[in-house]
């Protein structure tokens, strides 16, 4: 199971450096998880140009050309952002109680491990 989930801020950890031209320190948003091959998009993160077969659409206006898309990267390349210290944590999991209505419920809770911030 990935501790990784869609919408988590995540920062690159490995990869080339930044002013070597690659995306190591950067941060964003996880747009999708693919869970079966341990991979994740992340926003603005490990972008490819892709060469699109320019067309027409109904309207008469063109399609294609070059787009720039975010390719996956692997899950172990990145780590979810702590949001008390913005910086790379490990991710926890713990039962906290609830009340709510009167009943008390037991809920799993994903936690920062660097400062025990909620997720």
């Amino acid at each position: 199971m990935a501790k990784i989930k869609k919408g988590d801020l995540v920062q690159v950890i490995s990869g080339a450096k930044q002013d070597r031209g690659g995306d190591r320190g950067k941060q964003g948003r996880v747009i999708e998880v693919l869970a079966e091959k341990n991979r994740v998009v992340v926003e603005g993160i490990n972008l490819v140009t892709k060469h699109v077969r320019v067309g027409q659409t109904q309207r008469g206006t063109k399609t294609g050309g070059i787009e720039t898309h975010e390719a996956p990267i692997h899950i172990s390349n990145v780590a979810v952002v702590d949001p008390k210290t913005k910086k790379p944590t490990r991710v926890g999991h713990r039962e906290e109680t609830v009340e709510k209505n009167g009943v008390k419920k037991t809920v799993r809770v994903r936690y920062a491990k660097n400062s025990g911030e909620k997720l």
